[in-house]
Parts: C-alpha cells; structure tokens; sequence
C-alpha cells in the first residue's frame, strides 16, 4: 500500500478506537486507492485523506418518549454529516438496536463514494437511533419520531442535509418525521426523501434500490457475456430491496428460489411467490416464516446464515452489513455461483469479498450496485426543488440510465488503474476522485 495510505489509515483506526465497523469500512476503501495516489501526489499534499477520514460533524443525542403504557423511554440519536464536498448530505436513517456511533461512521464514509458514483450533486452522511420499531404501536412509532425529529431538524435542510430511509424507516417513519418537521419549522420543503406520493415524493422510491441493483448487475452480466434470463437466483432479506430486486431480476427471465428474513430463510424450487411474501411483509408485517400457509411445498429453515448453501447462479445479499461472510463465500463458490451484486450496505466481509474475487466471481460492490436508492432520493429532491412530478416510466428510466452509467464509470476505472474486473477498487477509485478534485478545488475547509 501507499506509504502515505498506510499512514493515514492507521492514524484514523487509532482515533477512532472501538469502532470496528468503521474500521472495516476504511480499510476497505482506502485500500484500493494507493495507485491513485502513486499518480497524483497532488493529493497528498493537499492532505486529503487526512480530510476525508475525519467526519465534518458529528451529532449525538438522546430522544425520550413515552410508550402506550405512559412510561418514559429513552433512545440513542445519531447524525454524521461526513462530507459536503459535491453537495448537501444525503443519507438514510436507521432505527435499529444494532445502531451506534461505530455503524453509522462506517455507513456514512461509505454514502460518500456511493452518492459521488451517481454522478449527482450529493454529500454523503448517515444517521439513526438504537431504537427498534418492531412490536410498537403506531403511537409509540410516531412519539419517537416526534422527539427523534425535534433534535434532528436543527441540523437538517433541503439545502445542507437531506436523510432518508433505512433497515426500519419506511414509509410511516418518514410520514411522522416530515409531518413534525413541517410544524417546527414552519416550511413544506423536501428536507427528507421517500414520502409518500400525496406530499412531494416519487415515483418508483419504493423500488429503486432493488431495480437499481439489478439494472447495475445485468448491466455488468451483459458486459461479460452473460445476463439474469434463465439463471437462479438467491435474495438474502425480504424488505423493499429485496422484494424490488426479486421482481426485476423475475421480469429479467431469472427464478428467485431463496428469501430470509432476521429469523430464516425459505427455500422454494418452484420460484418464490412474491406477491405472497409482499403479503406478509408489507400487508401483515409477518415473518417470513408465514410463506409455508402459501405454499406449504417450501422449505422454511431457522437461522439466516443458512441462505448461502442454497446453490444459486447469482446471489443478491440485501438483507445487512456483513451478512455474508468468508465460510458463506466458499459455499457459494463451491456450488458454482458466477456473481455476486449488494443491495445492502456492505454485506460481505473484506474477506469474503477477497475470496469472489481470487475464484473470478464477478462482483459488484454495495457503493455501485445499491446506489439506485439515493439516485432515486436526489431525483425526489430534483422535483421538489423545480415543483413538478415525473411519472412512473420517467423516473425509472433516470434510475436505469444512472445506474448503467455507475457500471461503466467504475469498470473505466478499473481498467485505467490496471484493475481488470476488480469493480470494487473501480467503484473506490471513480468515487474518491469525484470527491478529491470537489475537496481540493474548495481549499481547506
């Protein structure tokens, strides 16, 4: 590695103690950038690195709230605003019990990278709250994200920091957050993305980090001679990106055979019925379990881990960060998987990623192949900002053409840093430079 690499990734690890995810989530990235900074020591004099490792700010509170049971409550809030360079944050929030300081770092370094390969003019952040909104009601839902909000909109703004949605804010999340940030601020502005249609959202939000994943991925396929039509497929997790990315890859000529939620996951050799897991998941808020009343032929098998030893042309891990791990990445390559796309954000470990890679699986990493969400939420903030609404066809044809174009800007930078099909150092090393060239043309700042 790069010497000045090197040294700026073990200063930042040693800043940073205890956050292993963010650890992760820098050595991944940096580790792909020391070509870069062989070519341009520009940058090293410029001490950008230094820059970019070190959050702009970083915002932590707590939210009290009461339960239906009149008995006060009290949650972790987090928001890190990492770089503004190219644009206003844009970033998901998530409630989740796993969320600290350490996850929402890791998300965030990495939104930057993903939100510069859009080619749209987007900072990258990250927030949330240890809060989990599975078994609450929707007034407990709706009182947390009231208090949540009343810190959070002090910080926020169409034109400085723009969240969205994550693992556990949807829809209704985000209903309650704007409808509370409307009333203290006093302003009807689109300072969050994925609301609904009836207030200033867009088409195809909903879907867009599915479809975008397989736009990316069968773009990626048709570049090396192949595509989804006739190949079997493995979706980890079965939330909006998994549900969106099961039905485009199904309309590609693909068969989705495995499905999971936190629980387990099912296997069905005829093709998973989606619209009975949309049922249960966006109707019933069930398990995934509950697939067995549908279809009792399924196979339901406890621990999520287990999905990967289903054999599978392509597997689309949507579900969490390092779900997929080294032992999971051997089976699947022992049982002849050809590639690999992330929805989630960064799903497989390091390791693992090393392992796709020396067996020749094609591999596209989260920040590119899972960039179809905040595409989709800078194309909201697009039509709030000019008031008008683009219809359904408008807004997925954005989505396919960006998402295409991330591909073949990453697979550029690749090849021009001597990479080959290494897409995850392409997509670090087109991600940075956007950034790089932003940072070093606004001075220290």
């Amino acid at each position: 590695m790069n010497a000045y690499v090197q040294r700026v990734l073990d200063t930042a690890i040693a800043n940073n103690p205890n956050e292993p995810e963010f650890h992760q989530a820098l050595t991944e990235i940096l580790s792909s950038l020391s070509e870069v900074f062989d070519a341009h020591p520009e940058y090293e004099k410029s001490q950008i690195l230094e820059m970019l490792v070190e959050p702009e700010r970083i915002i932590a509170f707590r939210v009290p709230w009461v339960d239906d049971n009149g008995k006060v409550q009290v949650n972790k809030g987090y928001r890190v605003q990492f770089n503004s360079a190219i644009g206003p944050y844009k970033g998901g929030l998530r409630f989740h019990p796993s969320v600290n300081i350490s996850i929402i770092k890791f998300l965030g370094f990495e939104q930057i990278f993903k939100n510069s390969l859009t080619g749209l003019p987007i900072g990258g952040g990250k927030g949330g709250s240890n809060f989990d909104p599975k078994g609450k009601s929707d007034g407990e839902v709706m009182r947390f994200c009231q208090s949540f909000m009343a810190e959070l909109y002090r910080h926020i703004g169409s034109e400085t920091d723009v969240p969205a949605g994550d693992i556990g804010v949807g829809g209704r999340e985000i209903g309650y957050m704007f409808g509370y940030y409307k009333k203290i601020a006093d302003e009807h502005t689109g300072v969050l993305t994925g609301r609904g249609l009836e207030y200033g959202g867009s088409f195809v939000r909903v879907q867009a980090t599915g479809y975008g994943l397989v736009y990316f991925m069968e773009e990626m396929l048709l570049c090396n001679g192949s595509s989804f039509d006739g190949k079997t497929v493995v979706v980890s997790g079965s939330g909006n990106v998994a549900i969106y990315a099961h039905e485009k890859a199904t309309k590609m000529g693909a068969k989705v055979v495995a499905m999971s939620d936190s629980g387990g996951y099912i296997y069905d050799k005829n093709g998973v019925d989606l619209e009975a897991v949309k049922e249960i998941k966006e109707v019933k808020r069930g398990r995934i379990s509950d697939y067995l009343n549908y279809h009792p032929e399924a196979e339901y098998h406890k621990g999520c881990k287990g999905i990967w030893t289903v054999p599978c042309d392509i597997a689309l891990p949507c579900a969490t960060q390092n779900e997929l791990d080294l032992e999971s990445a051997e089976i699947l390559v022992k049982n002849g998987v050809k590639a690999v796309g992330e929805g989630a954000n960064m799903p497989s470990t390091n390791e693992a990623v090393k392992y796709f890679m020396e067996h020749d699986v094609l591999f596209g990493p989260a920040k590119a192949a899972n960039a179809g969400g905040v595409a989709c939420s800078a194309l909201e903030m697009a039509q709030s900002g000019m008031r008008i609404f683009w219809n359904f066809d408008e807004v997925d044809s954005k989505l396919q053409h960006i998402m295409t174009g991330i591909f073949h800007n990453i697979a550029d930078a690749a090849e021009r840093y001597g990479k080959g099909k290494n897409y995850l150092d392409g997509a670090n090393i087109a991600g940075f430079e956007k950034v790089a060239k932003a940072m070093m043309a606004q001075g220290v700042v």
